[in-house]
C-alpha cells in the first residue's frame, strides 16, 4: 500500500514536471506538438487516477490549461496558425480523466467534476481562442466532454448491472439452499415423528396387557429418535462447515447421507409402524451420484410416511429400477388414496416435485384406478456415471 501511494505521488510530480518542460519549450514548437506531449504525459497520472480521481482531474485540467496558455498563436514565419487543434488535444487528456471520474465516483462528485471541467475549458477557450478557432473550440470541447461522460456512464451502468446480477445469483442460491434444507428437514423429521407417534400410541394401548410389545414399541421410538437426532446434527454441521472458526470435533465426519442402499432399513422401521414394505430391485445395481441417490431415498421415505399416516393399509410395495439412462422409483399401496386431509395438502409431494425438478426428472403422484395411491419418479442418470461404472 505504501509503495502504491508513493508511486502515485511520484507520477503526479512527474506529470507536473513534464507540463513545465512543455510550457518552457513553447517558443520552439507548435501548439499541436505541445498538446500531443500533454496528452501523452497524462499517462503518468494513472496511479493518481486510481487512488484519487478528482485530484487527478484537477491536475489534468491544470496541465492542459498551462499548455494551452503557453501555446504560441503564430508559427516561426509570423503567419497565423489555427490554435484550436492544440487546445482540443490538450483538454482531451482531462476529458479522459473526467470519464473515469464519472464511471467510478458518486453522482454528486461526478456532477461537480463535469461542472468544473466545463467551466475551466470554456473559460480558457473564451480567453485564448481567436477567430475561427473560438467557434471550433466552443463546439469540439463540449462534444469531447459529452463523449467522455457518456463512456463513463455506460461503464458505470455496466458495472452496476453486473453487481445486480451477482446479487440476484446470491439471492437465488440462498433461496435454493433454504428450500433444500426445508426439504431435508421435512422428509427426515416428518417420517421419524410419524413412526414415533404410531409406536407411542401402540405402546400406550398395550403397556398393561402386553408389556413385551410395549417394550418393542419403546425400543423403536428410541432407535428412531437417535437416528433423527443424528440426521439433524449432520444437517446442522453441514450448515456450519463454512465457518472457519468451527472446532475440529464439529468438522469431524459424521455418518454419510442416506441412499437407496438404506431402503431396507427404512422398510424395517416402517414395518415397526404397522406397514409391511415389499422392496423390489431390478436392473444393474451400481453406485449413483450423491444427489440422485439422496433424492431417490427421500422420495421413497416421504411416500412411505404418507402410506403410514394416510393410506390406512398394512402393506405397500417399493420398486427400484436401475435403468441405463434413468433411475425409476415407485411406491404403490392399496389403501384409501387421498382423503380430504391427505398428503396432497401438505408439503410432502411439493418437496418431491422440487427434488425431481432440480434433477430434471419426472414425477407422478395420484390415486390408482384400482384403488390406493401411487408415487413414481424417473431421475435421469448422467452419461459420465455409466462410463465410470463400465470402466470398473
Amino acid at each position: 500500500m505504501t509503495r502504491t501511494k508513493a508511486a502515485a505521488w511520484a507520477g503526479g510530480a512527474l506529470y507536473l514536471l513534464m507540463v513545465g518542460l512543455l510550457v518552457g519549450g513553447a517558443t520552439r514548437a507548435s501548439g499541436t506538438v505541445h498538446a500531443v506531449g500533454s496528452l501523452l504525459a497524462v499517462s503518468l497520472l494513472l496511479s493518481v487516477v486510481r487512488r484519487k480521481p478528482q485530484l487527478a482531474l484537477a491536475m489534468a485540467l491544470f496541465g492542459s490549461t498551462a499548455v494551452v496558455v503557453g501555446t504560441p498563436d503564430s508559427l516561426h514565419d509570423g503567419s497565423l496558425a489555427p490554435s484550436y487543434q492544440g487546445q482540443f488535444l490538450s483538454f482531451l487528456a482531462a476529458d479522459l480523466v473526467l470519464g473515469y471520474v464519472v464511471a467510478t465516483c458518486t453522482r454528486r462528485a461526478s456532477i461537480v467534476a463535469v461542472a468544473a471541467s466545463t467551466a475551466v475549458q470554456l473559460l480558457v477557450i473564451g480567453l485564448f481562442a481567436h477567430g475561427d478557432s473560438l467557434t471550433v473550440n466552443a463546439v469540439i470541447a463540449p462534444l469531447a466532454m459529452a463523449a467522455a461522460c457518456m463512456a463513463g456512464l455506460l461503464n458505470r451502468e455496466r458495472r452496476e448491472h453486473a453487481v445486480a446480477l451477482r446479487s440476484q445469483e446470491v439471492d437465488k442460491a440462498v433461496t435454493a439452499e433454504r428450500l433444500r434444507i426445508a426439504r431435508e428437514l421435512h422428509d427426515m423429521v416428518a417420517h421419524s415423528i410419524g413412526i414415533i407417534a404410531i409406536q407411542a400410541g401402540v405402546g400406550s394401548r398395550v403397556i398393561q396387557t402386553q408389556p413385551a410389545q410395549a417394550r418393542e414399541a419403546l425400543r423403536a421410538i428410541e432407535a428412531t429418535s437417535r437416528e433423527t437426532l443424528s440426521g439433524l446434527r449432520r444437517t446442522l454441521v453441514s450448515l456450519r462447515q463454512a465457518d472457519r472458526g468451527a472446532t475440529v470435533s464439529e468438522q469431524s465426519p459424521l455418518a454419510p447421507s442416506p441412499g437407496l442402499a438404506d431402503v431396507e432399513q427404512l422398510a424395517a422401521a416402517t414395518a415397526d409402524a404397522g406397514v409391511r414394505v415389499d422392496v423390489r430391485r431390478s436392473g444393474q445395481e451400481r453406485p449413483l451420484p450423491a444427489d440422485i441417490d439422496l433424492s431417490a431415498y427421500r422420495i421413497v421415505q416421504e411416500a412411505l410416511t404418507n402410506v403410514v399416516r394416510h393410506a390406512g393399509t398394512g402393506r405397500c410395495r417399493v420398486d427400484i429400477d436401475y435403468g441405463d439412462e434413468e433411475l425409476s422409483v415407485e411406491v404403490v399401496d392399496d389403501g384409501r388414496g387421498v382423503t380430504g386431509n391427505g398428503s396432497a395438502h401438505g408439503f410432502g409431494i411439493v418437496g418431491m416435485r422440487e427434488r425431481v425438478g432440480l434433477l430434471h426428472g419426472r414425477l407422478s403422484a395420484g390415486p390408482r384406478p384400482e384403488g390406493g395411491f401411487r408415487v413414481a419418479a424417473q431421475l435421469p442418470l448422467p452419461g459420465p456415471v455409466g462410463v465410470l461404472v463400465e470402466a470398473r
